[in-house]
Parts: structure tokens; C-alpha cells; sequence
């Protein structure tokens, strides 16, 4: 399971969600005015501050999810990068230490 692709999925359907809520925000919003509910001035700030606050939550949503992958990934023993970097070190270090022993017994 490529899961670059999973939170790429993940976020698009996040996207999509938020699309389809500004539509049907906007759909009611003119069908608050058509009714006189609220004016053409209040409607818009209403939107306004619902959109914000979708777009807030949406960046809240993208970091648990973010948070949930690493914790699974971390589940599963999946290394991080850091942690492979340390090791990568650790490989040339023994790798210099071994081919300055064999380099010893050929003297």
C-alpha cells in the first residue's frame, strides 16, 4: 500500500467535502434571501465565517490525520527517516573500521 497515495486520497476527498458544502452553503444562503430570512449583506458574512471556519477545520483534520499515519506506521515498525539516517551513518562508520582492519592485515 503506497501511503503517499492513501493521505493524497484522503486530503482530495477532504477537498471534495469542502466543495460540495460551499455549494449547498451558497444554495441555502440564496434561499434565506429569496424568503427574506436575511439580507443579501448578512448572507455573505454568514458564508464568510462558516467557509473560515470549514477551511480551519479541514487544516485541523489534515494534521490528525498526518499525526494517525505516523502513529501507524510507526505501529508497524516502519522506520523513520531520521532514524535511517542515524543508521546509514552507523553502516559507513563499520564499513571505514572494517576496511581499515582488512587494510592492517595486508600490511
Amino acid at each position: 500500500m503506497d501511503n503517499n497515495n492513501l493521505i493524497q486520497q484522503l486530503l482530495m476527498l477532504g477537498i471534495g467535502t469542502t466543495s460540495l458544502v460551499a455549494e449547498k452553503l451558497k444554495e441555502v444562503g440564496d434561499e434565506w434571501v429569496r424568503e427574506g430570512r436575511l439580507n443579501p449583506d448578512q448572507v455573505n458574512g454568514l458564508m464568510s465565517d462558516l467557509m473560515q471556519q470549514l477551511k480551519s477545520e479541514q487544516g485541523n483534520f489534515e494534521a490528525q490525520m498526518q499525526r494517525q499515519m505516523r502513529q501507524v506506521l510507526q505501529d508497524l515498525g516502519v522506520p523513520r527517516q531520521n532514524e535511517m539516517d542515524e543508521l546509514r551513518g552507523r553502516l559507513d562508520r563499520l564499513e571505514r573500521q572494517v576496511r581499515d582492519l582488512e587494510n592492517k592485515l595486508w600490511r
